[in-house]
């Protein structure tokens, strides 16, 4: 029997986070490495459900607090080869995603926000999968001129665009 629930990241202070699924404990060191050398100072905690074996949480980072965050919302999600990684104040997914892209291990990159997030999980008699997830809010309407003009400022001032 398949039941359907959702799980509520917890991100009391609005920081980005990744969401997405690996296969195997060494993702742990490689994703926490991927990490550690995408951005200088990164703060961050990772946190990987294992799905056989002990069936731990495991749990990096460079930041205790991220970690203990990463740890509760692994928990709460409980699907096997999951991971998330929370980032300090400041830091954005689009700094380091290539990079955990980029890790033989990972499949899959659920999403990467800092949006209310809510996981889409089916829960079997074996265990828990991620199905997907609400990131964010609907759309209340189509950006006008000003709205667009107001984008490409933003992105400018940011530094992602010339």
């Amino acid at each position: 029997m398949l039941q359907l629930l959702t799980v509520t990241v917890a991100n009391p202070d609005g920081l980005n986070f990744i969401l997405g699924q690996t296969h195997f404990i060494k993702s742990v060191e490689d994703i926490h490495e991927a990490l550690f050398e995408s951005v200088p100072g990164l703060a961050f905690g990772l946190a990987f459900c294992e799905a056989s074996g002990k069936r731990l949480v495991r749990r990096s980072g460079t930041d205790a607090g991220l970690v203990e965050l990463a740890c509760t919302n692994a928990q709460a999600i409980g699907a096997g080869h999951s991971f998330i990684v929370f980032l300090g104040q400041g830091f954005f997914p689009i700094n380091v995603l290539p990079k955990v892209r980029a890790v033989p291990e990972v499949c899959r990159v659920f999403c990467a926000t800092a949006n209310p997030t809510e996981v889409v999980i089916g829960e079997t008699g074996q265990g828990r999968g991620i199905l997907g997830v609400v990131d964010g809010f609907p759309p209340l309407g189509i950006e006008s001129d000003d709205d667009i003009a107001g984008r490409k400022a933003l992105l400018r001032e940011f530094g992602y665009k010339g």
